[in-house]
């Protein structure tokens, strides 16, 4: 059948606003990225999303930035940031610096992430005496704050008030790059929750079904974590390819032709909107606690969603419509 922006709009006539509302930047690679950068991100800001992640690159290249990112954001901004860690590309004694570094700067959330290999190899392995996967990062995080609040009431005190939160990732279709199907991400996602996870927030899919499958499955298998989907606005199909690339999740055919047959980037954005605003409500009608919106540092193909959910900025805040960058 032939595919428009109608195939995709959402049916229902009432509106939803998550509980939850997060996005996932990039931390500028340059310099002359930061402006647009921080431009983007006041975009967001105006819908008062209850988190921003910032992303720490494939192994750990980008760790500077990120944290620069995340020290301003915690000062700068009313935001909550999570930032994120990986194992690969960082020894343990960075790791703990890193730690040590985003707690002291206000940070108490962390994404603990096992993370990609580096650029042109196919796999990692930790070396000696490194952290190895998420879940031994969950522990060292804990080992931490704990340490932390042992050495002084105020950080104990500090601690009781705020309570240190980490994230995961959990895979609701498997995780093609470890070779793992639903059930044994489910089965992770328990080591994880045992380890001490406050939370996952899912790859990104294209099948609301699939979350909510994956959902039902950890359930009964007695995860209890909240369980927030990710979202990726389908704007760009050279973008979607990409990251199909980098993340082994096919993206539907139906949806590469559909941007494909439209050349021109606001046919696109419409349909990206439509698209994901239906996913939205899919996933929040199956339970979802709320969204989690890949950005890719680009704010109208989000704020694009959110206005089709009746999510919209303060219009006293931020007048003016936002524009699109690329970190």
């Amino acid at each position: 059948m032939p595919y428009t922006d109608d195939t995709y709009a959402c049916p229902c006539t009432h509106d939803h606003e998550p509980t939850l509302l997060s996005f996932e930047v990039m931390p500028p690679r340059k310099p002359s990225l930061e402006a647009p950068f921080w431009k983007t991100v006041d975009s967001l800001l105006g819908v008062r999303p209850d988190f921003m992640s910032v992303t720490y690159g494939a192994g750990g290249k980008d760790r500077s930035n990120a944290r620069s990112t995340v020290h301003r954001l915690v000062a700068d901004t009313p935001i909550q940031p999570i930032a994120h860690l990986t194992c690969v590309g960082n020894s343990t004694d960075e790791v703990v610096s890193a730690v040590y570094d985003y707690l002291d700067s206000g940070v108490r959330t962390f994404l603990a992430l096992r993370g990609d290999p580096p650029a042109g190899e196919n796999s990692w392995e930790p070396g000696p005496g490194g952290v190895g996967s998420a879940t031994e990062l969950i522990h060292l995080i804990r080992t931490v704050e704990k340490r932390r609040c042992d050495a002084h009431p105020g950080e104990a005190l500090r601690s009781a008030f705020k309570p240190l939160t980490i994230a995961v990732a959990a895979f609701p279709a498997g995780n093609p790059a470890a070779g793992t199907t639903p059930a044994q991400e489910v089965e992770r996602l328990l080591v994880k929750q045992a380890a001490g996870a406050s939370f996952a927030i899912t790859q990104l899919f294209w099948d609301p079904d699939v979350y909510a499958s994956f959902v039902e499955r950890a359930r009964r298998a007695g995860v209890t974590l909240p369980i927030v989907p990710g979202i990726l606005p389908a704007t760009d199909p050279a973008r979607l390819r990409r990251v199909q690339d980098l993340t082994g999740i096919e993206v539907p055919e139906h949806i590469l032709a559909a941007l494909s047959d439209r050349s021109d980037q606001e046919a696109r954005y419409a349909f990206g909107a439509a698209f994901g605003s239906r996913l939205f409500h899919d996933v929040i009608d199956a339970g979802a606690p709320g969204v989690h919106l890949y950005t890719f540092n680009q704010a109208r193909p989000v704020l694009d969603i959110l206005a089709l959910v009746g999510v919209g900025a303060d219009p006293d805040r931020f007048p003016a419509s936002p524009s699109d960058t690329r970190a």
